[in-house]
């Protein structure tokens, strides 16, 4: 069965015309028109609003004549729209060189190793909040791992909207066949002022595969357990 959310065909698309209209424009406020914000504002738009989702195309039919409801709808997502590209842009993602064209993810033509994502959760070992306001890396052998593009950041920079949870997505790594399982060892590693500096050490086997994967796909996700940053001195236990 596939599923279809008919309103991301709305947003994007309305997105798109929305930034090119500013590009066509004066752009007095100096707004990035680049690929990215555009598709943080559509994912602005899209948490915000219900989905509509359709199996068949004679459901899109069926939404295609809902007109009085769809103009409503388009109305305000016009809104929305300008509110996000507002707030997109006096936020603009720091992990993403705005403005210049970013190359497609790599396809390798030989076998690779795919990584899962990798998702984890910081709090304040004192009074269990989530931590915001510094930096998470990732590191293999001491060494910074490369992520698989632009979008995903390491250092990961939580902030207050994070609340207290940071992903990493690996680049993948060619190897010489398809099938083969070997062990990868990685460590978390949050220095912080103040606190005493966290080091989380953790291995995932990985089954190299014929190609590279280019999109996040169910069930490749790897969860950390949850991680606690303590004061300089203050032993975990007390």
């Amino acid at each position: 069965m596939e599923l279809h959310n008919t309103n991301e065909d709305v947003v994007i698309a309305q997105v798109n015309d929305m930034f090119d209209m500013i590009e066509r424009s004066d752009n007095s406020e100096n707004i990035c028109t680049c690929e990215q914000c555009r598709i943080d504002t559509a994912c602005y738009v899209l948490n915000r609003i219900e989905p509509r989702y359709i199996v068949s195309n004679r459901g899109s039919v069926r939404i295609g004549h809902d007109s009085i409801e769809n103009q409503q709808r388009r109305a305000d997502i016009v809104v929305m729209i300008r509110e996000g590209i507002t707030k997109i842009n006096h936020n603009k993602r720091p992990s993403s060189s705005h403005g210049i064209i970013k190359e497609d993810p790599p396809v390798y033509a030989t076998p690779v190793f795919n990584f899962p994502v990798i998702v984890g959760r910081v709090f304040d070992g004192t009074n269990f909040a989530p931590m915001a306001n510094i930096d998470i890396e990732l590191l293999h052998d001491d060494e910074m791992v490369v992520m698989v593009n632009n979008n995903w950041q390491n250092p990961y920079r939580l902030t207050e909207h994070s609340e207290g949870t940071f992903s990493f997505w690996p680049a993948p790594i060619v190897t010489s066949e398809a099938n083969v399982h070997k062990m990868f060892e990685f460590s978390i590693r949050i220095d912080v002022q103040g606190f005493d500096t966290l080091d989380y050490f953790f291995k995932l086997p990985i089954k190299s595969e014929q190609r590279s994967v280019t999109t996040v796909l169910p069930g490749r996700t790897f969860k950390l357990p949850d991680l606690y940053l303590f004061p300089v001195g203050e032993d975990a236990d007390s």
